[in-house]
Formats: C-alpha cells, sequence, structure tokens
C-alpha cells in the first residue's frame, strides 16, 4: 500500500467515526430528524456540485423511485435509529455496534441468494452477538429498557444498511458510486423532509451545534465518500472495505478524547470481539470473486458512516 493509500484510509476512518461525536453533539438539541435531515441535505448537495463538475449526474427522472428507496435504507432511517440511540446510549458504544453491519449483511446476502454460510462465517456471527453482549451486560451505563432500545435502534441500523446493500447491488449495479451515494442522500432529504418540519427544535440552536452539523454533513459524510471513491479505484473494493476496522477505533478515540465519555476494560474486549467477528465474515477465499464496487460502497457507507 502506497503511503498516500494509507493516509487516505487513516482519513476516511478518522471521517466517519467523527460522525458518531457530531451527532452525539447535534441529536439532542436538533433532533434526531432534524440533525439527519441537516445532515444529508447538505451532504446531498456538497456532492451534487462534484457530480456536476465532473458531470455524473444522477438521473432523478429515471431512478427517482430507486433513489428513495436506497435513501431510506442507507440513510434516512438508519441515520436517525443511530442519532436517536444516541440520546441514550455514547459515541463510542455507537460506533461499535454499527461495526456489525457485515455481519447484517452476511445473513441477509444469505437468505436472499438462498445460500448457506460456511461455519466461520456462522462462527463470525456468534463472535460478534457474544461481543454486543459483552458491552451493553459489561459496560458502565445501566442495564434498563432505555438501553436496551437504543442499543436495538443501533443494531436495527445496521440492519437497514445490510438490506441497503443488497438492494443497491440489485438496482444499482453499474451506477458510478459518486451518482449512487448522491442520489441516495438526497433521497433521504426528501423522504425526511416533511418529519423534520413537524418536529422543528425546542432550543435555541449553539454555533457548536451548527458546526457540529456542518462538519457530520460535509467533513464525515460528503468528503468521506469523496475519499473513499479513490480508495476503490486504488486499492479495490476488498481493500478499501479495510476501512471498517478503523471507524470503531476512532469512534471510541474521539468520544474518549472530546466527550470524556468512559473508557472501561468491556470495551476493548467487546470491540476486539466484534472486530473479529467481522474479520471472520468478510475474509475471502482466493476463489472467491471481488465485490462490485457499487457493493462495496454501500456496505463500507454502512459499517462505517454511521
Amino acid at each position: 500500500m502506497r503511503l498516500v493509500d494509507l493516509v487516505i484510509l487513516l482519513a476516511v476512518g478518522a471521517l466517519w467515526g467523527a460522525s458518531f461525536l457530531f451527532m452525539r453533539q447535534a441529536a439532542p438539541v436538533l433532533g434526531p430528524v432534524g440533525t439527519i435531515e441537516a445532515r444529508v441535505l447538505l451532504a446531498g448537495l456538497a456532492l451534487l456540485a462534484i457530480a456536476v463538475m465532473v458531470r455524473k449526474v444522477p438521473d432523478f427522472r429515471r431512478d427517482l423511485s430507486g433513489f428513495l428507496i436506497l435513501g431510506v435504507l442507507m440513510a434516512a432511517a438508519p441515520f436517525t435509529l443511530i442519532a436517536a440511540a444516541e440520546l441514550k446510549i455514547t459515541a463510542s458504544l455507537a460506533a461499535i455496534l454499527n461495526a456489525t453491519t457485515p455481519l447484517f449483511a452476511l445473513l441477509v446476502s444469505a437468505v436472499w441468494q438462498h445460500k448457506r454460510p460456511h461455519r466461520r462465517q456462522l462462527a463470525g456471527v456468534a463472535l460478534g452477538l457474544a461481543g454486543v453482549a459483552a458491552l451493553v451486560g459489561l459496560g458502565p451505563l445501566e442495564v434498563d429498557g432505555t438501553l436496551l432500545l437504543a442499543v436495538a435502534a443501533s443494531l436495527l441500523a445496521a440492519l437497514f444498511y445490510a438490506l441497503g446493500g443488497v438492494y443497491a447491488k440489485v438496482r444499482f449495479p453499474d451506477t458510478p458510486p459518486l451518482v449512487t451515494a448522491t442520489g441516495q442522500q438526497l433521497g433521504a432529504a426528501v423522504c425526511l423532509l416533511i418529519p423534520a418540519l413537524a418536529m422543528p427544535p425546542r432550543e435555541s440552536v449553539s454555533g457548536t451545534v451548527v458546526l457540529s452539523v456542518v462538519a457530520l454533513a460535509l467533513g464525515c459524510t460528503a468528503l468521506g465518500f469523496v475519499l473513499f471513491f479513490r480508495l476503490v479505484n486504488s486499492l479495490g473494493p476488498t481493500g478499501a472495505l479495510t476501512v471498517t476496522f478503523l471507524v470503531p477505533l476512532f469512534g471510541v478515540l474521539w468520544g474518549t478524547v472530546f466527550l470524556s465519555e468512559p473508557l472501561t476494560w468491556s470495551m476493548p474486549v467487546g470491540m476486539a470481539m466484534v472486530l473479529g467477528a467481522v474479520f471472520f465474515v468478510t475474509e475471502r477465499r482466493p476463489s472467491a470473486a471481488p465485490a462490485r464496487t457499487a457493493q462495496a460502497s454501500t456496505v463500507a457507507d454502512g459499517s462505517a458512516a454511521g
């Protein structure tokens, strides 16, 4: 791996890991729906501007329904669920739980293709579930109904990402990733517009919240996508997906440093179990065919972008 690719890989991991930090800052003020509407709208417009410059503008007249569905599966629903969960759980925990996306992707793909996972993959799923149990049961937060609902929301978000990855592979198999990402974000913005207007902020919006939303939309989402697409072109889909292992590490780092979130022994243990599970599930055998670029971009977004 070239040095420039390593730097970009670390940058994407840092940006996508920071998304949990910024959502944790904005969601209590703007609400989960308002936070995510601002995120996807600004990100979508930024990506659209880039698409215009490189002449890869989405065909909204032809693919509107597809972008709306993909927007719900890959952005509107999972982003909102994570933002809602972070009203209760820490950004660090949310980042680690989000890393379970490849586990759900395995299960969804197995159902879709009517193909039974092999033993190594099933062992990975079991290890991932054990990691989640360790994070929740041995963590610093009191285990009650609210916490369990927040954890369930985070895991449901991971399931939405997995469903979105399968849908993108079927509906947009040969579409350039920038086109898919732009349509996805703008489609999500359309779906969340009315709910966001119906639930305005209940308190004054501070400069910190505004900066968090801007950083979330333009840095974590728009810039993160652009850098990730460069990685896909340089390293290939499989190499680019190694960012999956960096995002929770950066998510925990940013939450600990900037939000003073507690770092207990259960977190590295649970995170190691979850990431180990991801390794078991995503490692390909030599004979396996490489994934399509579009599939890689959607799965990576789900497992990393938060």
